[in-house]
């Protein structure tokens, strides 16, 4: 039995891909960004989509595009902007995109779900919108018993080392019938790690950069490569300085300090800045750092090939976020960064949806008893 889930705020479809890889059946996609739903069309095809304002949405709509109707067994899964609260962001605690989190609640009123999914970053619960995040989980609470933590994907599979708070929250009615049951499921709502950074048994190792990109072809700054397996291997234009910057770079073990004054930036000459990943090089021996909106750009932290004379390409980004080759992006090169920047990595969506599954089934189970 495949359990139904509907992804609000969903992007290009970082989330629906995983939680459609561990079972469910992805009824509805919201959003308001046209680029990122020409993908997500492209991707999950079998799903409908309401290109729509958030604060224009009802519960009421999606039962008449869905049928889903209220306290239904079902998953409404949602990751609001969260750039104000992002400590790679304004970290502006009145971005307006902020209150978006409460249309995600209100449409959960509205709905009931048996069981709910937000994703977002840490500093929305320990940076500056702790107090929004407050006023959310004590308004969650009201109906749902909810677990939630910042958990590093690395843990779960993805190539890279992004934080995120993941919120799980199971209705309280539901979770006193499963309770009073107490048959064989975890004892944790949220995922538990799948892998880690030392050696331990029952765990994978993380995986690298190397792991996931050094199979793809060669190509120089502002080619591309495509064929019938490979799709969006195209990395952005680089002027003639930028690429000598870059070789020198790598010639001096990527210390940026020592290179010849000509190609020194401005930036990397001052002592105590904060941005001195920029121009950075990868490590293909570790996860690649959080892949941004500017995951493609060199400028804009360390997205440097780790042998080639170029930024990551599209390709390469989707990969460090999980995302399968053939899950294909739309769009020019700032969109498709956009996109894949923005995206819950989907192995760490596949990881929530596995476990909020195990749930699933065992309710679905006592409805039948």
């Amino acid at each position: 039995m495949k359990f139904k889930a509907i992804d609000l705020f969903c992007g290009a479809g970082g989330l629906s891909a995983g939680l459609k890889k561990s079972g469910f059946q992805i009824c509805l996609g919201v959003d308001i960004d046209k680029s990122a739903l020409n993908t997500y069309k492209l991707n999950l095809k079998n799903t409908k989509i309401l290109a729509k304002d958030i604060k224009q949405v009802t519960g009421k709509e999606i039962t008449q595009l869905t049928g889903i109707k209220k306290q239904d067994n079902f998953l409404l899964a949602g990751c609001p902007p969260c750039q104000g609260f992002s400590n790679l962001g304004k970290r502006d605690v009145d971005d307006e995109k902020n209150r978006l989190v409460y249309e995600y609640i209100r449409i959960i009123y509205e709905l009931e779900p048996t069981f709910i999914l937000m994703e977002n970053v840490p500093g929305m619960s320990e940076g500056v919108g702790k107090e929004i995040f407050k006023k959310v989980v004590e308004s969650l609470q009201k109906l749902y018993y909810v677990e939630y933590n910042t958990l590093n994907a690395a843990d779960y599979g993805v190539p890279q080392t992004r934080k995120r708070l993941v919120l799980h929250g199971i209705r309280k009615d539901i979770n006193e019938i499963l309770a009073s049951k107490n048959d064989n499921l975890p004892v944790k709502l949220l995922p538990q790690p799948t892998h880690s950074q030392i050696k331990q048994r029952g765990y994978k190792r993380w995986i690298t950069v190397g792991d996931s990109i050094m199979d793809l072809p060669v190509i120089n700054a502002g080619e591309s490569y495509e064929d019938s397996g490979i799709k969006n291997h195209r990395a952005r234009r680089l002027s003639q300085t930028n690429i000598e910057r870059l070789q020198e770079i790598r010639d001096h073990g990527g210390d940026k300090t020592n290179i010849s004054e000509n190609l020194k930036l401005e930036c990397h000459k001052k002592k105590n800045v904060s941005y001195t990943d920029t121009y950075g090089i990868i490590d293909s021996t570790k996860p690649a750092p959080t892949i941004t909106s500017g995951c493609t750009i060199i400028s804009k932290g360390r997205y440097c090939h780790p042998t080639q004379n170029r930024g990551l390409s599209v390709r390469e980004a989707a990969r460090l976020q999980s995302f399968d080759d053939k899950f294909e992006f739309v769009g020019n090169i700032g969109e498709m960064s956009l996109q894949i920047g923005n995206a819950v990595p989907p192995k760490l969506a596949q990881a929530s949806g596995n476990i909020i599954k195990l749930y699933m089934k065992k309710y679905e189970r006592e409805l039948l008893d």
